[in-house]
């Protein structure tokens, strides 16, 4: 009886290792590839909007707090950068959207102030500046 034990367990080892083999090769198809970079028009343009954001001299508030326009706007990099890197900006509205309209954390929309007048929601105020960007030609 013992000596049946120790047969089954050697005949074991290859089928195991077999399965185990397949399993693998199975698996390294449904590995996360490496996410494409967003399109250069995009990156293009929001690189100018982190720019015009951070020269603005604006105040942008994030869950309650008001932060200088540079801060802000390395915060939306920070963001962008993450987004960027799952693949999940295609366009720049996408980016606006997903990283510069609300808090990930809380849901609270963001909120931009300059000079005397009211706050605004971000996502509208970066939307008009993108689209001024756009009419003049992209920087040209």
């Amino acid at each position: 009886m013992q000596r049946m034990r120790l047969i089954d367990s050697v005949n074991m080892k290859p089928a195991l290792l077999s399965v185990l083999l397949l399993a693998t090769a199975l698996a390294i198809p449904m590995a996360p590839a490496a996410a494409a970079p967003p399109p250069a028009a995009t990156q293009a343009e929001v690189t100018h909007l982190f720019a015009y954001l951070a020269g603005s001299n604006c105040q942008f508030n994030r869950n309650g707090s008001w932060y200088s326009a540079p801060d802000a706007a390395a915060h939306l990099k920070k963001k962008y950068d993450y987004l960027a890197d799952k693949g999940a900006i295609g366009t720049s509205e996408s980016f606006i959207e997903l990283g510069a309209s609300k808090s990930s954390v809380s849901g609270k929309p963001y909120l931009v102030k300059c000079g005397q007048a009211q706050p605004e929601q971000s996502a509208p105020w970066l939307g008009a500046e993108l689209a001024r960007y756009r009419q003049k030609g992209a920087g040209k």
